[in-house]
């Protein structure tokens, strides 16, 4: 005989809702052989994998996808409330009631005495209280497997909250430029080791730049990424049309189509 599906009494009560979507893990974990199995471990990559999905969505615009995806969030969340839940760690009340004084506690410009006439003094109180609240370095917190530029652009603006920064743009590119000097030479000497150094170098005072133009460095190069693909794509089809090889193409060739790619774009925009 089936499992009865947990329903809320009214689907527009939210609590009543989320005790249901709760109750459902509960069952899937109970019943269902892929669910039972899984542990934290198991499935952390797979909730980055929803993270990264909900990000597409975002910049896709896309409210219909953004939706399901921030679904397939919640469904993480709670799945792994319900795991630790069950292992006598903690549950999903103790998740939430976490979350909530931590933002009570941040925010005390709203539920305090605080002031904070801009964002800048909100952040930098809302380093000062991450320190009282037993860290040691104002740039704990930033995961290491973060992708590189955003892990990068994280750490300048935590040591920028903290005053650590650059007052005049023109010295931000200023470094940017002598870090390219830099590598330059580097490159000239052909010492390998010291060539990667400078060229993370180069990368980090680039996400500098970035963070002081204000815009996000990581969605910069996926932007880029995302031009380059489009364009070699439209070179493969030209080349099918064409009933050719990529391999068989000159590079003059394919730069020839590489540029029309980019004109149509123009022309589109």
């Amino acid at each position: 005989m089936p499992t009865p599906i947990p329903t809320p009494k009214d689907p527009q009560d939210l609590l009543q809702y989320m005790g249901s979507f709760v109750e459902l893990v509960r069952i899937l974990r109970a019943q269902c052989p892929w669910d039972m199995k899984q542990t934290h471990e198991s499935i952390s990559h797979l909730l980055i994998e929803e993270a990264y999905e909900t990000l597409e969505a975002i910049a896709a615009k896309d409210d219909k996808e953004f939706s399901k995806e921030l679904g397939d969030l919640l469904l993480h969340v709670v799945m792994h409330a319900v795991i630790a839940e069950q292992r006598g760690a903690f549950s999903l009340i103790d998740v939430i009631d976490n979350e909530f004084k931590k933002l009570v506690n941040r925010h005390p410009h709203v539920f305090g005495d605080e002031v904070a006439a801009d964002e800048a003094k909100v952040l930098e109180n809302w380093e000062k209280l991450k320190m009282k609240e037993g860290r040691t370095s104002i740039l704990d917190g930033v995961p290491k497997a973060l992708p590189a530029a955003l892990r990068a652009q994280r750490v300048q603006e935590k040591a920028a909250n903290a005053g650590f920064d650059w007052d005049d743009k023109a010295l931000v590119w200023d470094k940017v430029e002598e870090e390219i000097r830099e590598l330059r030479a580097e490159v000239e000497r052909g010492d390998a080791v010291a060539m990667q150094r400078e060229f993370g170098d180069v990368l980090f005072a680039l996400v500098n730049a970035a963070r002081h133009e204000q815009f996000i460095a990581e969605d910069a190069l996926h932007g880029t990424t995302n031009t380059f693909m489009r364009r070699f794509q439209y070179i493969e089809v030209k080349a099918r049309e064409a009933g050719r090889q990529l391999e068989e193409m000159s590079l003059a060739e394919m730069d020839a189509l590489w540029d029309e790619a980019k004109r149509l774009e123009r022309e589109k925009a």
